[in-house]
């Protein structure tokens, strides 16, 4: 019987926290849960996807429309019934694209014509059409600008009636880190993922700079160039290596902070809803187990010890209220 009470001492512990089941939209291998395990795993749905879109089903999630419409650019403005936009999401990204492969092939043959005129003439005259290289960079750049635009204006105008959607808050941070933080209202994080991030693309830069000195010294040295300076074969080799090392940590580091505000996004949306007491407290009380009860310690079959399935349990529950 003392084993009997020290069990339920530790099992039913009934932790009253008071929290709103809806912060947890999830349901965690629910008896009732007819769903199949198949479904709740399946990461994209082409069917969900295309369905939502044709607007067969009205309740496609932001995570399924999202990725679907980083491939089939527009599909978040024809869900969302802004069909006025597709001219301007096609034309622009078409135009843009357009004129860069048009002013990169220009780049590509006067690159080509000038090669071919320096290996007949190492004076000759002829020189490389930078402009038309600048002006494909611009254009792709824009295009790439466009198409980030048209996700980004697909996300806030999906179901705005909806107050916070957790989805929303982690595209928010894929597009612009930092963002969905400003979403929850969680604008003091900002500064600090901002931070993380400008200072290791700053440690980057730095590091990628002397790796690239160290080695172009190293190389040098081994290759019997003209370097004349004080620094030694080995030390350039030392220190090539250890800002290569510190480099790609700082690539590291970029990642670890996008990918850190990227879960913090997500993880504190669904606890926006999570009911925080000011009634602190414990409290201790007599509780019976019955034989069918969830925190029975034989659900089914023999019982605990010489104890029958069918008789009741008695000891007692503490409750931490928080």
């Amino acid at each position: 019987m003392a084993a009997l009470l020290a069990m339920l001492l530790l099992f039913p512990l009934a932790s009253s926290a008071q929290f709103k089941e809806e912060a947890f939209s999830q349901n965690y291998n629910s008896p009732d849960d007819t769903t199949s395990a198949g479904e709740d795993e399946k990461m994209f749905s082409f069917k969900e996807f295309a369905h939502g879109v044709i607007h067969r089903d009205s309740t496609l999630k932001i995570g399924t429309l999202f990725g679907g419409s980083t491939v089939f650019i527009g599909s978040e403005q024809i869900y969302n019934r802004q069909y006025w936009k597709l001219p301007i999401v096609y034309g622009g990204i078409g135009t843009t694209l357009g004129l860069g492969i048009h002013y990169q092939r220009k780049y590509n043959s006067s690159r080509s014509a000038y090669e071919a005129a320096l290996e007949a003439d190492p004076n000759t005259g002829l020189t490389v059409d930078t402009r038309s290289k600048n002006l494909a960079t611009c254009m792709f750049a824009s295009a790439g600008f466009l198409y980030w635009a048209t996700l980004m204006d697909g996300v806030i105008n999906y179901k705005k009636d909806i107050p916070r959607q957790p989805g929303k808050a982690t595209i928010y941070s894929i597009l612009v880190p930092g963002l969905g933080q400003c979403y929850n209202g969680e604008y003091w994080k900002v500064p600090i993922y901002w931070g993380g991030i400008i200072g290791s693309v700053h440690y980057y830069n730095h590091n990628r700079n002397n790796y690239l000195k160290y080695k172009r010294i190293y190389t040098e040295i081994t290759s019997g160039g003209e370097y004349d300076g004080p620094i030694s074969e080995e030390t350039a080799l030392y220190y090539r290596n250890v800002f290569r090392r510190y480099r790609d940590y700082s690539v590291l580091a970029i990642a670890g902070f996008y990918l850190l505000q990227i879960i913090d996004a997500n993880v504190f949306s669904y606890m926006q809803d999570f009911d925080i007491s000011n009634d602190l407290s414990m409290s201790v009380g007599p509780a019976v187990l019955t034989a069918d009860s969830e925190y029975a310690l034989a659900p089914s079959g023999g019982g605990y010890r010489g104890l029958a399935p069918s008789m009741n349990a008695y000891g007692f529950r503490i409750g931490f209220t928080f």
